[in-house]
C-alpha cells in the first residue's frame, strides 16, 4: 500500500509549506528563477488577492509519510467570472510542482478534479492562476534556457507526466521569443513610426510616475489591457480592485523611462496604445535561492531596476486598442523602447508567452534577429 496521502492546505502554517516545497524542488536549478516569497504569499492568500472577489481556491499537498517529506502541490482554481464569460464550467490547476513520481503527479491532479466535480465543474485545465496575469502553462521546450520571474518553469519530466497520465489532450499553447537588441532601430519600425505620425496624428506620449500613478494614467493602460486582450484565451476582465493592486506592485516601481504610451491627437490625445518593460531580474533573483529579500535581496533587486545592472530587457506588457493596430501604433512603441534599451545598454528582450495562434503579434518579430526559445502549454481534461 502507498504511503503517499494528499491533504488540504487549512492554515497559514500549511499555506507556508506549500509555498516553500517550489524553493526546496528547484533548489540548484540554473534555469528556474525563485519567485519573491511575498509575492506568492500576497497571491495565495484569500485576504490578500482581489481575485478572491469572484474566484474560490482550494490547496493541496502531497506527503509521503515512508519518510515522512512533501513531494508535491497542486492549487485548484474556480474563476466564476471567467466561465461565465466564456460560457463554461472549469476547475483550473495550477502551482502544480511534483517529484519524478506518476502516482504523486496524477494523484494531485485526482484532487484538484474531484474538488472541482464537487462543485458542479465539468472540465480540469491548467496550469493556469487566478487570473490571466498570473503564470500560466507548462514548459514543453525551453528546459535549458533561463526562465524569467514573470513565468512558470519546470522540469523536463512534468509533460512526460501528462502524456503517461493519457486523458488530458492540449488545449492552447504560448510561445516565447528572445530578441536582439539592434544596434540601430530597424527602417521598418523608424520609417513607419515618422509615417503614422503625420498619417493619423499619432504620436509617443511619456509620463511622469505622478501621471500614471495619482493621474490615473495607469489604469487606462490597463482599461486598454481589457479591450485589447478580451478576447484572448480565458482571459477575464480586470477588477477596478485589480488594477489597484496592480499599479501599486508594478507601475510604483516601474522605470518611467521604459513604458511607452501612445495617443491620439485628432481625440484629445486619448491613450490608445502601450508597451511596458522591466530589467531582468533573473540573476538577481537566482542569487537569492529563497526568495527572501533581507538581508541582501533587496539591494540586488534595487541594484536592478535603479542601475539597469542587466543585459536583459523583459517586454512585459504591450497593447494596442483594435481600431489602431492597422495604422501601426505598435512601430510607434518598438521604435521608442528601442531607443531606451540603447541608452541602458540592453543587449537582449525576452517577450512575454504569445498565443501559438497570435500570427499578428509573432510577425513583429521578423524585422529583428530573434528566435522562438520557449513553449509552454495548457492541458484539459473532462471530468
Amino acid at each position: 500500500m502507498s504511503d503517499i496521502r494528499i491533504i488540504p492546505v487549512t492554515t497559514k502554517k500549511g499555506l507556508r509549506t506549500f509555498i516553500q516545497f517550489y524553493y526546496d524542488l528547484y533548489e540548484g536549478s540554473k534555469y528556474a528563477v525563485p519567485y519573491l516569497r511575498f509575492d506568492e504569499w500576497n497571491t495565495l492568500s484569500k485576504d490578500k488577492n482581489p481575485a478572491f472577489d469572484f474566484c474560490e481556491a482550494q490547496y493541496f499537498l502531497a506527503i509521503d509519510y515512508s519518510i515522512p517529506k512533501v513531494v508535491g502541490r497542486i492549487a485548484a482554481i474556480i474563476n466564476h467570472c471567467a466561465n461565465d464569460q466564456w460560457n463554461k464550467k472549469q476547475v483550473r490547476f495550477g502551482w502544480f510542482d511534483f517529484i519524478d513520481n506518476l502516482e504523486v503527479s496524477g494523484m494531485l491532479l485526482d484532487a484538484a478534479a474531484h474538488w472541482g466535480r464537487e462543485r458542479g465543474m465539468e472540465e480540469l485545465v491548467g496550469p493556469l492562476g487566478f487570473t490571466d496575469m498570473d503564470r500560466e502553462g507548462m514548459l514543453i521546450e525551453g528546459f535549458h534556457e533561463k526562465s524569467t520571474m514573470y513565468i512558470n518553469y519546470n522540469y523536463p519530466y512534468y509533460p512526460k507526466h501528462m502524456d503517461a497520465l493519457e486523458l488530458f489532450q492540449k488545449d492552447n499553447d504560448w510561445l516565447e521569443y528572445r530578441i536582439k537588441v539592434p544596434e540601430v532601430t530597424p527602417p521598418k519600425f523608424a520609417k513607419t513610426a515618422q509615417f503614422i505620425e503625420r498619417r493619423y496624428n499619432l504620436h509617443v506620449r511619456k509620463f511622469t510616475k505622478h501621471e500614471l500613478v495619482q493621474g490615473g494614467m495607469a489604469k487606462e493602460i490597463f482599461h486598454i489591457v481589457n479591450e485589447t486582450y478580451k478576447d484572448l484565451y480565458d482571459f477575464q476582465q480586470l477588477t477596478d480592485r485589480q488594477i489597484d493592486g496592480y499599479v501599486d506592485s508594478y507601475i510604483k516601481m516601474a522605470d518611467m523611462n521604459l513604458i511607452t504610451g501612445v495617443v491620439d491627437g485628432n481625440d484629445n490625445n486619448r491613450l490608445i496604445g502601450f508597451g511596458v518593460s522591466f530589467p531582468s531580474m533573473t540573476e538577481a533573483l537566482q542569487k537569492n535561492r529563497n526568495g527572501k529579500l533581507l538581508p541582501w535581496g533587496w539591494l540586488r533587486l534595487l541594484r536592478v531596476m535603479k542601475c539597469h545592472a542587466t543585459d536583459t530587457v523583459d517586454l512585459v506588457l504591450i497593447g494596442v486598442l483594435p481600431e489602431y493596430r492597422s495604422k501601426g501604433a505598435n512601430a510607434l512603441i518598438f521604435a521608442d523602447l528601442i531607443e531606451q534599451y540603447h541608452r541602458y545598454g540592453f543587449k537582449w528582450a525576452e517577450a512575454m508567452p504569445q498565443m501559438e495562434s497570435n500570427k499578428g503579434v509573432q510577425s513583429q518579430w521578423q524585422y529583428l534577429e530573434s528566435v522562438q526559445h520557449r513553449r509552454r502549454r495548457c492541458y484539459r481534461r473532462k471530468l
